[in-house]
C-alpha cells in the first residue's frame, strides 16, 4: 500500500487512480483547497465535466454519494466519505491571470492553473485540456437573487478529508491551492492517499 503523499502549498501533482482503488484527500491544517481534476487513462480526451455533473445532481453542493460524470456522461469516480460537505464545482483553477485580474499582482504566481498544466504534461495533457476542477473543500457561495458568487474561508478542519472511488482508471492532477482568498490567507499542503 502506497504511503500517504503531501503535496507541498502552492504546488500540485498528477498520478494514475486505477478502476476500483480509493483516493483519500486530507486536509492535514485546515482551511486549505485542493483542486482536483481527473482524465480517462485510455482516452484523455474524456475529462471530468462540472456541467454534467451539476445538472445530473440537480445541485452545486457534491458531496458523499454523487457520482462525478465526464463530459461523455460517463461515471469517473463517486465520492463515498466527506467530513466537510462542502466544495466547489463552479470556479476555475486560479492561474497567473486570475493574481493579475482579480488580486493586482504585478509578478504574478502561475497559480493551480499553472501547476496543473506542469505536472500533466508528463501524460501528455495540454494547458488547453484542463477543465474546471473540483475544488475540493473550497467554500463558495451563491447569493440567490443576484447570483453573485462569494469566496469564504473553507469549512475544514484539521483532518478533515473526502474519499473518492475510481470508477475507470483516470490520471489525476491535483494541487494545495495557490490563491489567497480560498484558503483564508494561508498556505498549506495537502496529504493524499490511495487505499487501494
Amino acid at each position: 500500500m502506497p504511503e500517504p503523499q503531501l503535496i507541498p502549498p502552492r504546488s500540485g501533482t498528477a498520478f494514475l487512480l486505477r478502476r476500483g482503488q480509493r483516493l483519500k484527500i486530507t486536509d492535514p491544517q485546515g482551511e486549505q483547497v485542493s483542486d482536483f481534476v481527473c482524465f480517462n487513462l485510455h482516452d484523455t480526451a474524456e475529462y471530468l465535466s462540472s456541467g454534467r455533473t451539476i445538472d445530473y445532481a440537480e445541485t452545486i453542493f457534491l458531496t458523499a454519494g454523487h457520482p462525478f460524470y465526464s463530459n461523455r456522461s460517463n461515471v469517473m469516480f463517486e465520492m463515498v466519505e466527506d467530513t466537510v460537505g462542502r466544495h466547489d464545482f463552479l470556479l476555475t483553477p486560479c492561474s497567473a491571470d486570475t493574481f493579475r485580474i482579480i488580486y493586482g499582482h504585478e509578478h504574478p504566481h502561475r497559480g493551480c492553473f499553472g501547476n496543473l498544466s506542469e505536472a500533466l504534461a508528463p501524460h501528455g495533457i495540454t494547458p488547453d485540456q484542463i477543465p474546471i476542477c473540483f475544488n475540493i473543500f473550497m467554500h463558495v457561495t451563491v447569493d440567490g437573487d443576484t447570483g453573485k458568487v462569494g469566496v469564504l474561508p473553507p469549512k475544514s478542519r484539521a483532518g478533515d478529508y473526502v474519499i473518492l472511488e475510481a470508477k475507470m482508471d483516470l490520471i489525476v492532477g491535483m494541487t494545495a491551492c495557490s490563491a489567497e482568498m480560498s484558503n483564508n490567507y494561508a498556505f498549506k499542503p495537502i496529504v493524499y492517499e490511495i487505499l487501494g
